[in-house]
């Protein structure tokens, strides 16, 4: 008998490991939604009185339910009224093993242990994501290619969760930002090598730390880790492998040298320049607009800082200059999971249309994590992604905290409790964990070996030193 065989029922074969295990999961139903709104997201706009038909995990048809073809009149459909199907959100940017930072094993050597909880923290961090209508997720951060496991862990039914898209431990040099995670490269060859190690893990994207960051020790954001020829190195390899890259940048300059080697995605996009004072470069963001590279508005606040300034402060900037926006929140290092909606919402008080909101959720952000083509979008051959909202997210974000069912795959995903973000007092991603906690791992910086200060603390120390030094004597014998 060989290992894996499949037992094929009626909405689609069902894996069945051994004769010794159950099927892990069920079959996929065969169904027709219906509700007041379609947004398909393929436009800014709704279908009115529309319906979505979904068989094999996919789906197969949307469009007007006057228009419903006769061959899925007699299939179970559900009618949710005054609701809107929107397709499943997406977050670009999470980290997922967070819990594994915060809590420890209660055992007398919890580090025996450490992969196992990373692993299985992650699992967390994605069901409340998921449980928000979030069906995929970006990994961009996890120890010992914990992501990977987790994302082949839901693709085999051991546990339901969003789609992961997986891109292990950022690469990064010699005590830098996120050193701890364990993929340093201080050459063009190691750069390679680490590239590669990814590729034969298995993940999906390559995450690259191209400046220092305000969460781990005396890495300054405003400084470049890498020169353009390492970053078109790494960025080459990785395409040549079939993946995208993702790139954590602060500092205007490490920015400046993703865009001139090719980077797809920029994270945080902070334009920090090298005296530690944020100053917007338009030519720059032209740029990045002119090559098309996705970028997300999770970004700390402006220094000096900016009354009134929102947790997404590049955001209407970038929107501006036609850069392609989408929705990463540093979930499980900025943001807990229950913030995903507070970003949202904070789009759109920068400035950007709801419409363009949720298109930076759903088709633009799959384009973002690899996935064009594959999700993000309600029309046929698209996975079966999909999230039903009571209300209309086009006249109120609002609606996005109402969510009435959510389907992963064509499967109903049942939702857990999840607390309730409580929004930071001032606008502008501080860089640590609102709750107080920092899970990630790393001590944000400290000057001089003194303790730990908050990021902006730290970036106004650097800042005043620098001064002093510039105003001191240096007088001659």
């Amino acid at each position: 008998m060989s290992a894996v065989s499949e037992a094929t029922v009626a909405g689609g074969a069902v894996p069945r490991p051994s004769r010794a295990l159950d099927a892990p999961l069920g079959p996929v139903p065969v169904r027709v939604l219906s509700a007041e709104r379609l947004f398909t997201g393929a436009s800014g706009t709704h279908v009115k009185s529309g319906a979505v038909a979904l068989a094999g995990g996919k789906v197969v048809w949307a469009g007007p339910l006057a228009d419903l073809p006769a061959k899925y009149a007699d299939w179970t459909r559900t009618d949710y009224g005054a609701a809107t199907i929107v397709p499943g959100f997406i977050e670009t940017h999470a980290h997922l093993g967070s819990y594994s930072r915060a809590l420890r094993p209660g055992v007398p050597d919890p580090e025996v242990h450490a992969t196992a909880w990373e692993a299985l923290s992650s699992v967390k961090i994605a069901r409340q994501l998921a449980s928000l209508g979030v069906t995929t997720v970006q990994s961009l951060g996890a120890r010992d290619y914990a992501d990977v496991a987790l994302r082949e862990a839901i693709r085999a039914g051991l546990v339901r969760g969003p789609r992961i898209v997986a891109a292990g431990a950022p690469i990064t040099y010699s005590g830098g930002h996120d050193w701890q995670d364990g993929s340093t490269a201080d050459s063009v060859p190691e750069i390679l090598r680490r590239v590669r190690e990814h590729h034969a893990a298995g993940t999906d994207a390559i995450k690259v730390m191209a400046t220092g960051g305000f969460m781990s020790f005396a890495t300054a954001p405003w400084n470049a880790q890498f020169t353009v020829e390492e970053l078109r190195a790494l960025i080459d390899d990785a395409h040549r492998l079939g993946k995208h890259v993702a790139a954590h940048a602060h500092g205007t300059e490490g920015i400046r040298r993703l865009v001139e080697a090719g980077i797809d995605y920029i994270t945080h996009v902070t334009f920090v320049g090298l005296d530690g004072r944020t100053s917007f470069d338009p030519d720059l963001a032209d740029e990045i607009a002119a090559k098309g590279i996705y970028v997300d508005g999770c970004a700390p606040g402006s220094y000096p800082p900016v009354p009134g300034e929102t947790g997404t402060p590049r955001a209407a900037d970038l929107y501006r200059h036609g850069a392609r926006i989408v929705t990463g929140h540093d979930i499980g290092a900025v943001h807990p999971a229950s913030a995903y909606t507070y970003g949202l919402k904070q789009l759109e008080a920068s400035g950007l249309p709801r419409a363009e909101v949720l298109l930076a959720a759903t088709s633009r952000a799959a384009g973002a994590v690899g996935l064009a083509g594959v999700t993000g979008v309600l029309a046929p051959g698209y996975a079966a992604d999909l999230v039903v909202l009571r209300g209309d997210p086009l006249a109120s974000l609002d609606a996005l905290d109402q969510v009435v069912e959510v389907i992963t795959e064509g499967r109903t995903f049942e939702r857990e409790w999840l607390e309730p973000f409580d929004p930071p007092s001032q606008g502008g991603a501080s860089g640590a964990n609102p709750s107080g906690a920092n899970p990630s791992g790393a001590s944000p910086g400290s000057v001089n070996g003194a303790n730990p200060l908050s990021p902006e603390d730290f970036r106004a120390a650097l800042i005043n030193r620098s001064q002093r030094a510039q105003e001191h004597p240096f007088p001659r014998a």
